[in-house]
Protein backbone atom coordinates (compact mmCIF):
# COMPACT_ATOMS: atom_id res chain seq x y z
CA UNK A 1 0.00 0.00 0.00
CA UNK A 2 2.56 2.30 0.86
CA UNK A 3 4.04 1.76 -2.68
CA UNK A 4 0.76 2.77 -4.51
CA UNK A 5 0.66 5.88 -2.26
CA UNK A 6 3.96 6.90 -3.12
CA UNK A 7 2.79 6.35 -6.96
CA UNK A 8 -0.42 8.28 -6.58
CA UNK A 9 1.47 11.44 -5.00
CA UNK A 10 4.13 11.44 -7.87
CA UNK A 11 1.26 11.22 -10.30
CA UNK A 12 -0.65 14.50 -8.14
CA UNK A 13 2.94 16.32 -8.05
CA UNK A 14 3.20 15.82 -11.91
CA UNK A 15 0.14 17.08 -12.53
CA UNK A 16 0.17 19.77 -10.24
CA UNK A 17 3.55 20.80 -11.60
CA UNK A 18 1.91 20.78 -15.22
CA UNK A 19 -0.85 22.44 -14.39
CA UNK A 20 1.21 25.58 -12.62
CA UNK A 21 2.92 25.57 -15.89
CA UNK A 22 0.52 25.40 -18.03
CA UNK A 23 -1.11 28.50 -16.22
CA UNK A 24 1.90 30.38 -16.21
CA UNK A 25 2.08 30.25 -20.13
CA UNK A 26 -1.14 32.21 -20.43
CA UNK A 27 0.50 35.67 -18.76
CA UNK A 28 3.73 36.14 -21.56
CA UNK A 29 1.32 34.68 -24.44
CA UNK A 30 2.48 37.79 -26.80
CA UNK A 31 6.17 37.04 -26.38
CA UNK A 32 5.43 33.25 -26.37
CA UNK A 33 3.52 33.39 -29.76
CA UNK A 34 6.21 35.66 -30.96
CA UNK A 35 8.66 33.13 -30.67
CA UNK A 36 7.12 29.96 -31.50
CA UNK A 37 5.33 31.53 -35.11
CA UNK A 38 9.43 31.66 -36.03
CA UNK A 39 9.60 27.85 -35.95
CA UNK A 40 6.92 27.33 -38.21
CA UNK A 41 7.30 28.60 -42.48
CA UNK A 42 4.06 31.67 -42.20
CA UNK A 43 2.91 30.08 -45.53
CA UNK A 44 2.34 26.26 -43.65
CA UNK A 45 -1.67 25.71 -42.01
CA UNK A 46 0.76 26.15 -38.34
CA UNK A 47 2.26 28.86 -39.37
CA UNK A 48 -0.24 30.79 -41.22
CA UNK A 49 -2.67 30.29 -38.00
CA UNK A 50 0.33 31.28 -35.65
CA UNK A 51 0.66 34.56 -37.43
CA UNK A 52 -3.16 35.52 -37.19
CA UNK A 53 -3.37 34.67 -33.33
CA UNK A 54 0.03 36.61 -33.02
CA UNK A 55 -1.30 39.78 -34.73
CA UNK A 56 -4.75 39.42 -33.51
CA UNK A 57 -3.03 39.91 -29.70
CA UNK A 58 -0.45 42.21 -30.43
CA UNK A 59 -2.95 44.56 -32.47
CA UNK A 60 -5.59 43.58 -29.40
CA UNK A 61 -3.00 44.80 -26.98
CA UNK A 62 -2.06 47.87 -28.33
CA UNK A 63 -5.54 49.07 -28.45
CA UNK A 64 -7.23 47.36 -25.93
CA UNK A 65 -4.30 45.84 -22.98
CA UNK A 66 -7.45 45.40 -20.42
CA UNK A 67 -8.39 42.23 -22.64
CA UNK A 68 -4.96 40.26 -21.23
CA UNK A 69 -6.52 40.40 -17.79
CA UNK A 70 -8.32 37.35 -19.38
CA UNK A 71 -5.01 35.64 -19.33
CA UNK A 72 -4.29 36.70 -16.26
CA UNK A 73 -7.52 35.05 -14.87
CA UNK A 74 -6.59 31.86 -16.58
CA UNK A 75 -3.45 32.02 -14.93
CA UNK A 76 -5.06 32.23 -11.69
CA UNK A 77 -7.51 29.76 -11.98
CA UNK A 78 -5.16 27.01 -12.81
CA UNK A 79 -2.92 27.75 -10.06
CA UNK A 80 -6.12 27.74 -7.74
CA UNK A 81 -7.16 24.10 -9.21
CA UNK A 82 -3.48 23.50 -8.70
CA UNK A 83 -4.08 24.25 -4.85
CA UNK A 84 -7.02 22.10 -4.55
CA UNK A 85 -5.46 18.76 -5.39
CA UNK A 86 -3.15 19.61 -2.41
CA UNK A 87 -5.94 17.73 -0.63
CA UNK A 88 -5.30 14.21 -2.14
CA UNK A 89 -1.50 14.50 -1.94
CA UNK A 90 -2.07 15.08 1.51
CA UNK A 91 -4.55 11.45 1.80
CA UNK A 92 -5.71 10.26 -1.66
CA UNK A 93 -8.60 8.28 -0.24
CA UNK A 94 -10.27 10.78 1.93
CA UNK A 95 -9.60 13.60 -0.97
CA UNK A 96 -10.58 10.83 -4.15
CA UNK A 97 -13.18 13.10 -5.00
CA UNK A 98 -10.85 15.91 -6.07
CA UNK A 99 -9.58 13.46 -8.73
CA UNK A 100 -13.11 12.48 -9.93
CA UNK A 101 -13.23 16.88 -9.81
CA UNK A 102 -10.00 16.52 -12.17
CA UNK A 103 -11.28 13.63 -14.32
CA UNK A 104 -15.10 15.27 -14.96
CA UNK A 105 -13.09 18.93 -15.85
CA UNK A 106 -10.71 17.06 -18.04
CA UNK A 107 -13.40 15.64 -20.00
CA UNK A 108 -15.24 18.74 -20.05
CA UNK A 109 -12.46 20.06 -21.84
CA UNK A 110 -13.62 17.91 -25.19
CA UNK A 111 -17.35 19.27 -25.68
CA UNK A 112 -15.81 22.49 -24.33
CA UNK A 113 -12.92 23.43 -27.04
CA UNK A 114 -15.31 21.65 -29.80
CA UNK A 115 -17.93 23.82 -29.26
CA UNK A 116 -16.64 27.05 -28.12
CA UNK A 117 -13.72 27.02 -30.81
CA UNK A 118 -16.22 26.64 -33.48
CA UNK A 119 -17.93 29.82 -32.57
CA UNK A 120 -14.86 31.85 -31.78
CA UNK A 121 -13.54 30.35 -35.54
CA UNK A 122 -10.51 28.08 -34.41
CA UNK A 123 -9.67 25.43 -36.93
CA UNK A 124 -10.84 22.04 -35.94
CA UNK A 125 -7.40 20.72 -36.23
CA UNK A 126 -6.21 22.93 -33.14
CA UNK A 127 -9.29 22.48 -31.17
CA UNK A 128 -8.53 19.03 -31.23
CA UNK A 129 -5.00 19.89 -30.01
CA UNK A 130 -7.08 21.70 -27.31
CA UNK A 131 -8.91 18.46 -26.73
CA UNK A 132 -5.59 16.58 -26.42
CA UNK A 133 -5.02 18.49 -23.05
CA UNK A 134 -7.96 16.83 -21.41
CA UNK A 135 -7.58 13.13 -22.92
CA UNK A 136 -3.75 13.90 -21.55
CA UNK A 137 -5.07 14.76 -17.79
CA UNK A 138 -6.85 12.02 -17.80
CA UNK A 139 -3.92 9.62 -17.91
CA UNK A 140 -2.06 10.61 -14.15
CA UNK A 141 -6.05 10.92 -12.93
CA UNK A 142 -7.32 8.15 -14.26
CA UNK A 143 -3.82 6.13 -12.56
CA UNK A 144 -4.98 7.69 -8.95
CA UNK A 145 -8.19 6.79 -9.34
CA UNK A 146 -7.47 3.85 -9.69
CA UNK A 147 -5.05 2.97 -7.08
CA UNK A 148 -7.15 5.07 -4.51
CA UNK A 149 -9.75 2.22 -5.61
CA UNK A 150 -7.65 -0.42 -4.96
CA UNK A 151 -6.96 1.19 -1.69
CA UNK A 152 -10.42 1.17 -0.91
CA UNK A 153 -11.04 -2.08 -1.37
CA UNK A 154 -8.30 -3.21 0.85
CA UNK A 155 -10.26 -2.15 3.62
CA UNK A 156 -7.09 -0.94 4.78
CA UNK A 157 -7.53 2.39 7.50
CA UNK A 158 -3.66 2.74 7.55
CA UNK A 159 -3.61 4.80 4.49
CA UNK A 160 -1.87 7.79 6.12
Amino acid sequence: MKKQLKTIRRWIILFIVVLILSGATAIPAGTELSFVTRLFPAGSVVGGWLDKVYLGLVNTNKEYPFLAYGYDWLAFAHIVLAILFIGPLQNPVRNKWVIEFGMIACLLIIPFALIAGHFREIPFWWRLIDCSFGIIGLVPLGICLRKINAIESSNDQTYN
